[in-house]
């Protein structure tokens, strides 16, 4: 395959990926060291474990909830979360009578220094379409029924705006605490095609 060629679709993308890291290593535009380093950074330093820490913090304090939802941005940063593509975050509150769901429908803008690296689905060019038409159709096929009186609100995220789901508590969680809900919070909860359960 060559570049004049374009990709082949019947190869699977990650060996697309390898061959286009290979190319442009070759010619000497990227070091793999520092994509290594990169790629590290926001699986282990950065992603969804800080997300759940401000959902968790949100759960048990409700003067920091408030702050979160009122300004996002700012009260992640007190939890020491910010960064690139984390520079202005709009939280949502997800409720029994409607819950929020976030897609890019442009490209795949998202919130990075909380939910790390956007998964697959979130880039696919079906899940960015379809959401925005058919968000209760999408949800139940991703997994997630919700009843029919509730309200869904997708929101759009920008190069401007990002958004993060604070997913509802789980009933029966009253007794844990901050450190024992981070745990349960997954990345699909923040971005709202999944919830969180008890454990």
């Amino acid at each position: 395959m060559t570049i004049a060629d374009g990709p082949d679709k019947t190869l699977p993308v990650a060996l697309r990926t390898e061959a286009l890291e290979q190319l442009l290593t070759e010619r000497g535009l990227i070091d793999p060291k520092v994509m290594n380093g990169i790629i590290t950074h926001y699986e282990t330093n950065v992603g969804p474990l800080n997300g759940a820490k401000v959902v968790a913090k949100a759960w048990t304090d409700p003067d920091y909830r408030r702050r979160l939802l009122e300004d996002g941005t700012g009260a992640i940063e007190e939890l020491g979360f910010s960064g690139q593509q984390g520079e202005h975050i709009v939280v949502v509150e997800n409720t029994p009578a409607a819950h929020n769901v976030v897609v890019c429908t442009l490209c795949s803008c998202y919130p990075w220094p909380v939910l790390g690296l956007p998964p697959s689905w979130y880039k696919d060019p079906a899940y960015r379409a379809r959401v925005v038409r058919e968000p209760r159709t999408v949800l139940s096929e991703m997994g997630l029924d919700l009843d029919d009186d509730v309200r869904i609100v997708v929101h759009d995220s920008t190069s401007e705006v990002r958004w993060l789901v604070l997913p509802e508590r789980p009933a029966g969680t009253e007794h844990l605490t901050e450190e024992d809900l981070v745990p349960l919070v997954s990345q699909d909860a923040m971005v709202g095609v999944a919830k969180v359960t008890a454990p």
